[in-house]
């Protein structure tokens, strides 16, 4: 039976909500990585300068600050379903605008307002409110595995994203159409996943909704209604501080940065850095699977740490490789660890806040690793634009990531783990 339960292909693990929440997380992915991969090459092309973008990057995601920190604390009352179809919306919104038009107050307001994920990683209120949901609909034993197989799930769609983004890109120049063409294919496709994924959501039964919202809200204070959190506020603020820290990092090489940078650097087309973001992508989520038979082992924090000191190393050494053959690889075998704190660290929040505040964790800390990668962008940006500088940011994404290593390793090393998921 103990072998059995380990498999979350067993239906006593995975219920027909969770099958949908995977659904859900490989179509938004899947948008994501296509339009990650062509994003920054398409606001090239429709005339925006590199200080430009990394401004307009910057706003979509401090847009995204506020709206994921109002839906994500608000979720447990205003329903779970509901709220992510709303989200579903904003996605639509944004691609909408940003295909059919190049007025950059525009393109501003609606990468504010709407969903847009220039990293090709998540972004809005859907993963913070997902795995709350997942929380809900399976057992804590398996809890890690399945956010691992999550995880791998997410790293696959985004890869087959930024395959398909280069394959179209290459298939309509082929046909003889500009290069714009093909980059605006992408944004309408990812405009289209929105509403596939407002049909899913709309899917979803009342078991991935909380219970005792109403009891429970109306013995709130104003501190714990506007946030959603009680006895988990002071954990939630320490990990929301530390995950800022670490995204803060990563938003220095996020996927549509990174993937310019290789053109910048070597020349690369967008068809063969698909090929390269595809495998990256790949080996990343296989890492998953990994670090959840390895947390079984030495805990879930131990695992968030030894996997990802080493993979913010990798990541400095990436601009260093005198060739193209030997950057690609650096960057694969960082890929290939790089990931493997995203399930234990999803499933060690989890475990640490009570299970009527974990849509308000999951958003807040969420909400905070959102405002930490919003800054890095238009800094980026800024070094882009002098070409002596573009090896800068992975630097600074290197060393930044390792502080936050030895920083939430000490700070949390002492917190006493309620349950291991």
């Amino acid at each position: 039976m103990r072998r059995r339960a380990r498999s979350i292909g067993a239906p006593a693990i995975l219920t027909a909500d969770a099958w949908r929440l995977f659904a859900t997380r490989l179509v938004r992915l899947f948008a994501y990585g296509s339009l990650s991969l062509v994003l920054v090459f398409y606001l090239v092309g429709i005339g925006l300068s590199e200080q430009r973008i990394g401004t307009l990057l910057t706003m979509t995601l401090v847009g995204d600050v506020a709206v994921s920190l109002f839906l994500t604390t608000h979720a447990d009352r205003l329903g779970r379903r509901r709220v992510l179809v709303a989200g579903s919306a904003l996605i639509v919104i944004a691609g909408v605008v940003f295909a059919s038009t190049h007025l950059f107050w525009l393109l501003l307001l609606a990468g504010t307002v709407g969903v847009i994920s220039p990293s090709g990683s998540e972004v809005g209120p859907f993963w913070s409110i997902e795995q709350a949901a997942l929380s809900h609909v399976v057992s804590p034993r398996a809890r890690t595995e399945v956010f691992a197989w999550y995880t791998l799930v997410g790293a696959f769609a985004t890869a087959l994203g930024a395959l398909a983004g280069g394959a179209v890109t290459t298939a309509m120049a082929r046909a003889s159409a500009a290069p714009i063409d093909g980059y605006r294919s992408i944004v309408v496709i990812y405009a289209l996943s929105g509403v596939v994924l407002a049909v899913l959501f709309s899917r979803l039964s009342g078991a991935t909704e909380v219970t005792g919202v109403e009891d429970r809200a109306a013995s709130m204070g104003l501190v714990e209604r506007l946030s959603g959190l009680g006895r988990s506020r002071r954990i939630v603020a320490t990990l929301s501080a530390l995950f800022a820290m670490d995204a803060f990092g990563g938003g220095f090489v996020v996927q549509s940065f990174a993937a310019y940078w290789f053109y910048l650097r070597f020349g690369v087309r967008p068809e063969t850095l698909g090929m390269i973001f595809f495998w990256a992508n790949v080996f990343a989520g296989l890492s998953a699977l990994v670090a959840a038979r390895l947390a079984s082992r030495i805990g879930l924090l131990r695992t968030m740490v030894v996997t990802h000191l080493p993979s913010n190393v990798l990541l400095i050494l990436v601009p260093l490789m005198p060739t193209l053959r030997l950057a690609v690889l650096v960057l694969l075998v960082r890929f290939s660890i790089s990931q493997m704190d995203v399930p234990t660290r999803q499933s060690y929040l989890m475990a640490v806040v009570t299970p009527q505040e974990r849509s308000a964790a999951a958003g807040v800390t969420g909400v905070a690793r959102t405002l930490g990668a919003a800054i890095s962008p238009a800094i980026v940006g800024v070094l882009f634009a002098h070409p002596a500088w573009i090896d800068v940011p992975f630097f600074a994404a290197g060393a930044i990531k390792i502080v936050y290593d030895l920083a939430i390793y000490r700070r949390m090393a002492s917190v006493p783990l309620p349950e291991h998921g």
